[in-house]
């Protein structure tokens, strides 16, 4: 059990003189003692959880002990990740107002957790979201199409992750792109294979509880720096950014109608489909302490993304006009995705800039961390212990099989990582969250309230809005366009969800509705109550 603690000492030991060996890179010391004190306290933490992950029930779910409140934490850690942290006060400092538009959504979702799903998912599920839909579905076929949902949502999320933790590392310690991704990807495996959702969580708390201390700080200092008139850094904002008052508009989504509706349900609607999220309602004793979880969590998030109007605003006023801060072409240095950073060093020097890359750093291990355990409980617990090995698995089996996939999910999340660098990592999470919308979400919706859905349905259904999403997403901007170096989408909603959400609906319920025509009515499944 100590096998964790010791691997992550050699992690550890092994950064640091790779970092030390770019002497050219302006490294940052500060930054460089606390990025290792935060992999040594969480391995830490892991070490403490391996001793508790003994069982599935443990390994997966925490024994169910979890409390509401510290569900709660660890939740927002879940949701307030380097997507917000890096990616959206990154938005608002290139957008403005496009931004902000990503803001608002992400902490609007949460709320629609609770009132569709969360409390029937704590009554009926055990470990996973396949647990829920095969209380009234036929198991093999609807835990396959729902482990196979979980990956494709679970990779797109954790691009987004790997992307930041890369360019992050790559900007502090001079590291190239490649062996940062390797160094994260090691970490992460480390910590899931070892601690399960019990190291999970509590990583995830300790992350949540700095990340939100990290943003007051910023954000008052910010507002210090203009005498705590959020107008005048405003207007600051407006005159430094090329377009001036334009970014108070929206920009790129003002030309379609259609594009906003689509993006706003996928930031609104996608929550209530994000695998690694439910998940976290298994975690905890009852259905009461499940609300309580959504309560500190929507809490907790709702801050945090008020915080971030100010460090968005803030970068662009304070570090967009600095050319200390920017390339040789105007940008600025690292990527969009650094401009919290890059902000925390015009405040407050190496200490603050340490500590808030030390945060975000936490902040995306934790966050990867939950992501592949998910993706490794789909593979190990809906495939493996469900069907491929029901009458041989054991729970020892069982759990060497979710190391084995965390190590598979792990080495992909690298790859992945290392082919979409260019990308921005709040605009990545949308794109999982169009996933989600489109298929786990519609199966979940129909399941537990309508008595009519059948296998057939779901599964035509599920495919029909997991395959659309996938598609239409690279035939669009983000994949078309900006990865493959097309001149102009074929699809050219971005997401998609409008379009693949409303298809997955409308095929579970035709195929369901012909499919119970052919059936006898005695044999016809209930809606699931809650």
């Amino acid at each position: 059990m100590s096998r964790s603690f010791l691997l992550g000492l050699a992690l550890a030991g092994a950064v640091t003189p790779a970092l030390a060996a770019d002497s050219g890179s302006g490294m940052n010391p500060v930054a460089v003692t606390m990025f290792v004190a935060i992999v040594l306290v969480t391995l830490g933490i892991t070490w403490w959880a391996a001793r508790r992950a003994s069982s599935a029930d443990q390994f997966y779910a925490a024994g169910g002990q979890i409390s509401g409140f510290q569900n709660g934490i660890a939740l927002a850690g879940d949701m307030i990740s380097a997507g917000a942290l890096l990616g959206l006060a990154g938005l608002i400092c290139a957008s403005g107002f496009d931004g902000l538009i990503f803001a608002v959504g992400y902490a609007t979702g949460l709320p629609f957790v609770v009132f569709l799903v969360a409390e029937r998912l704590r009554k009926l599920g055990r470990y996973t979201v396949a647990d829920v839909l095969a209380t009234r579905l036929s198991e093999t076929p609807i835990r396959i199409f729902t482990a196979v949902a979980t990956l494709v949502i679970v990779m797109f999320y954790l691009i987004a992750q790997m992307v930041g933790a890369g360019q992050l590392i790559r900007l502090l310690f001079g590291l190239d792109y490649l062996y940062a991704q390797i160094l994260v990807g090691a970490l992460m495996i480390c910590y899931v294979m070892f601690g399960g959702m019990v190291a999970t969580t509590w990583v995830q708390i300790v992350k949540a509880v700095l990340l939100l201390g990290a943003g007051v700080a910023i954000a008052l200092l910010v507002l210090a720096s203009f005498g705590f008139d959020y107008n005048a850094l405003v207007a600051r904002a407006i005159a430094v950014h090329p377009k001036h008052e334009a970014i108070m508009m929206p920009q790129v989504y003002a030309g379609s109608v259609w594009q906003s509706l689509s993006l706003g349900m996928t930031l609104m609607l996608g929550t209530a489909g994000l695998p690694h999220v439910l998940m976290r309602f298994f975690t905890v004793p009852d259905a009461r302490a499940a609300r309580v979880s959504v309560f500190w969590a929507v809490m907790c998030q709702s801050g945090f993304f008020a915080l971030i109007f100010v460090i968005g605003f803030g970068a662009l006023a304070i570090v967009a006009g600095d050319p200390a801060y920017l390339d040789a072409k105007g940008a600025i240095r690292g990527g969009g995705n650094m401009a919290t950073v890059h902000l925390s060093h015009a405040l407050g020097g190496n200490t603050l800039m340490g500590l808030v890359s030390a945060v975000a750093f936490a902040t995306i291990l934790a966050v990867v961390a939950g992501l592949t355990l998910t993706g490794a409980s789909a593979v190990s617990h809906d495939l493996y212990a469900r069907i491929l090995g029901r009458r041989t698995a054991t729970e020892r089996s069982e759990i060497r099989v979710s190391r084995l996939a965390t190590v598979g999910l792990g080495l992909l999340s690298v790859v992945l990582g290392i082919a979409f660098q260019s990308q921005n990592v709040a605009y990545m999470i949308s794109l999982a969250y169009a996933v989600s919308c489109s298929s786990t979400l519609p199966l979940l919706i129909l399941a537990l309230y309508w008595g009519g859905l059948t296998t057939r349905g779901a599964i035509a259904g599920g495919v029909t809005g997991l395959v659309g999403a996938v598609l239409l997403t690279v035939l669009g901007p983000p994949v078309w366009v900006k990865v493959l170096g097309n001149p102009a989408p074929i699809f050219p909603l971005d997401p998609p969800t409008i379009v693949t959400m409303p298809v997955a609906f409308l095929t579970a319920a035709l195929v369901s509705i012909l499919d119970r025509r052919r059936a006898p009515a005695a044999s016809m499944p209930q809606a699931i109550s809650a």
